[in-house]
């Protein structure tokens, strides 16, 4: 049976060149870079050249560059970092963040800090007025994503970032799901702290960055350890991830300028139009022309996302019903819920993310089965208007 994956957004396959690249720090080149000897200082130049291409890859320095275990943690360094040097601070976030944004925020309001939850419009886009409204002098800290990985919406973090610097308030970007997808320079962006995952971009698992621009003030450091990463993440660094991690972006690079984009892009509109056309009553859950080149969310009248991406998934179709880091928790996605659906359309949802090795061919063969499989599950659920 051939297997089809279209669930870029929660990981993304290894690109063999970054495997290749990791494999002679996992067998021969196994050194600690905060060993002095031969074996340590090759393993710190690995390291150095690594968070070049990383902070290449979005337009920044290298010292910059504050290597993590992942999106995850990058996203907590940058709250609790700044919410733990003063709880008496505001935090401003949204209401359709990933979790990792989220729960810390919860945490923080239990030690006492107040955080605020914008809400959003119907296609999941903050108000920036209403922002505004929202920043006082307390406000430390505004925490917003650059792209939804359940729904591909991007935020005007221009704007965002622009508000924040005038009112003196510091901007950390969650672009997990943004960055090597799209064309980004920091450049371009006067954001203060961005969080990226190179398992979102053919890299390797369990390794990730938090930008740290140069001239904010220091963080609260979490993780406490050894003086790695200029005694900002303490631990032993995982020296072949990160390498894995430099390749990513150093392949990133080139395709985000080629024409690789346009052609995701193409084949996503390819697919919405075939979709809507064969199946009655598709709706999209969030905005064609603002979002990803990648991302579709779409609902289809009277069946069940899970019972669908069930059958899709015995005809060998991967996709997802939402945000891995959200799913099994049985509850109607909280993103959906923010943007005003209600819940039978909600359960309805299926999230289509292309990559960059995602075919026309192989869209063909989902149409296919997603056709039969909206066809023998419709249990003629009853959408009412909103």
């Amino acid at each position: 049976m051939e297997k089809i994956y279209l669930d870029h957004n929660a990981t993304t396959p290894l690109h063999p060149e970054v495997l290749n690249a990791m494999l002679p720090a996992l067998q021969d080149n196994f050194g600690n870079p905060s060993s002095i000897h031969s074996f340590g200082r090759s393993a710190r130049v690995q390291l150095d050249e690594a968070r070049e291409k990383v902070a290449r890859l979005i337009g920044a320095s290298s010292s910059e560059i504050i290597f993590t275990s992942g999106g995850t943690e990058a996203n907590n360094l940058a709250l609790l970092g700044v919410a733990l040097k003063d709880k008496e601070k505001k935090i401003i976030t949204s209401k359709t963040e990933h979790p990792s944004v989220l729960n810390p925020c919860r945490q923080l309001e239990e030690q006492g800090v107040e955080v605020h939850y914008l809400d959003v419009d119907r296609f999941g886009r903050i108000d920036i007025n209403n922002l505004e409204s929202q920043i006082t002098e307390s406000t430390a800290l505004i925490s917003l994503q650059h792209a939804n990985s359940e729904t591909g919406v991007l935020q005007d973090i221009k704007k965002i970032s622009e508000l924040a610097r005038s009112n003196g308030v510091l901007f950390h970007t969650d672009a997990v799901q943004s960055v090597a997808k799209i064309e980004f320079d920091l450049k371009d962006y006067p954001v203060d702290m961005l969080s990226i995952s190179a398992h979102k971009f053919n890299g390797p698992k369990g390794v990730g960055a938090l930008f740290l621009r140069k001239g904010t003030p220091a963080l609260f450091a979490p993780v406490s350890g050894g003086s790695q990463e200029k005694k900002r993440r303490g631990g032993t660094e995982n020296v072949a991830g990160i390498i894995g991690f430099g390749k990513a972006c150093e392949i990133a690079i080139k395709r985000v300028s080629t024409l690789e984009v346009s052609r995701v892009a193409e084949l996503k509109d390819y697919f919405y139009n075939k979709v809507c056309e064969m199946i009655p009553g598709t709706e999209l859950f969030g905005d064609m022309q603002n979002s990803l080149p990648n991302t579709l969310n779409l609902g289809f009248a009277g069946v069940e996302g899970d019972t669908l991406l069930i059958a899709m998934d015995m005809e060998g179709v991967a996709v997802s019903t939402g945000s891995a880091c959200s799913s099994g928790t049985g509850l109607p996605s909280p993103v959906l819920q923010a943007m005003g659906l209600p819940d039978n359309k909600i359960n309805s949802s299926i999230r289509f993310s292309l990559g960059c090795s995602t075919t026309k061919t192989e869209l063909d063969s989902v149409l296919k089965t997603l056709v039969k499989a909206v066809s023998l599950n419709n249990t003629a659920i009853s959408w009412r208007e909103n």
